[in-house]
């Protein structure tokens, strides 16, 4: 069972990563630019002429690694699932530096027995060299076999806040992205390697008939369809971006986006897989800049 007191004191290590426009191309690649090797505008994110990095690149930087595997959490890490991503992008992204992060646990709600918990964690990145903030992002972690903890802790944190939802009405904009087939294998480059994205045997032993795309991947294709629609694929327009991942993405599927102009410069958006009949990417919402 989780342990709320080990887990709200945990002492995260900083994490320093020295990035290439080498791993910057990588990442875009891993994401589904440059499936149009003739569109000038995805090339400025994987040809090193005019690179540009992707806003979501910051997801991927200096990572810590998961904590949840350890034993000491409480946690049941087989029955955690990515539940929200959240970006906040204090300046552009360099498309090479040296940077740094520290994780943090922000909170854990329980939801009760048999109905799990939820975990928000932030980690803020810098440039190693300036110390200038750079980005904070956010998860949030839906721990399915952790519920009832408060019960043994005698505590539990308030929910964290909800994604709004897209307005009822038609989109005002839509596109489609389609994931390469081996967009996993290329993604876990950017350093994601949990194996049940890549090992068809580990996928059905969790119960799904071929492995999965990472959550953060069809991310960062959500940050490509607001770019291509919205933004002229001007990468510094993006001053924040959030989703709820509301069902898996596999390998190949095409995406379609639908998106609503919201107040000033907010967008709302929605991911389907038409084919499947199913929501995959749902409560989006992203700030551009003017």
């Amino acid at each position: 069972m989780l342990d709320y007191h080990a887990m709200k004191a945990w002492e995260f290590a900083e994490i320093r990563q020295t990035y290439s426009r080498r791993d910057t191309m990588l990442y875009a690649l891993g994401i589904g630019l440059g499936a149009d090797p003739l569109d000038s505008r995805q090339l400025q994110f994987v040809y090193e002429k005019n690179l540009q990095a992707l806003p979501t690149l910051a997801c991927v930087l200096a990572l810590p690694g998961s904590v949840w595997n350890n034993p000491l959490t409480g946690a049941n890490y087989l029955k955690l699932v990515h539940g929200e991503q959240h970006l906040r992008l204090c300046k552009p992204l360099a498309v090479e530096a040296t940077v740094r992060s520290r994780d943090r646990v922000v909170s854990l709600t329980d939801l009760g027995p048999g109905r799990g918990a939820i975990a928000t964690m932030a980690r803020e990145l810098f440039d190693a060299g300036s110390g200038e903030l750079l980005a904070e992002s956010t998860n949030v972690l839906f721990l399915r076999g952790d519920g009832g903890f408060s019960e043994r802790s005698r505590v539990s944190d308030p929910r964290p806040k909800s994604l709004p939802s897209p307005p009822e009405r038609p989109p005002d904009m839509q596109t489609e992205l389609t994931s390469p087939p081996q967009a996993a294998l290329i993604y876990r480059l950017s350093g994601d390697y949990n194996p049940l994205h890549v090992d068809p045997d580990i996928a059905r032993a969790a119960g799904f008939p071929r492995p999965i795309l990472h959550g953060l991947c069809s991310f960062g294709m959500a940050a490509h369809a607001v770019l291509k629609t919205c933004c002229a694929y001007e990468a510094a327009r993006i001053r924040s971006i959030a989703v709820r991942f509301t069902a898996p993405v596999f390998p190949g599927e095409t995406l379609r986006f639908s998106i609503w102009r919201g107040d000033r410069e907010t967008l709302h958006f929605r991911a389907s897989v038409d084919a499947r009949e199913k929501v995959v990417l749902d409560h989006g919402i992203a700030e551009l800049s003017a």
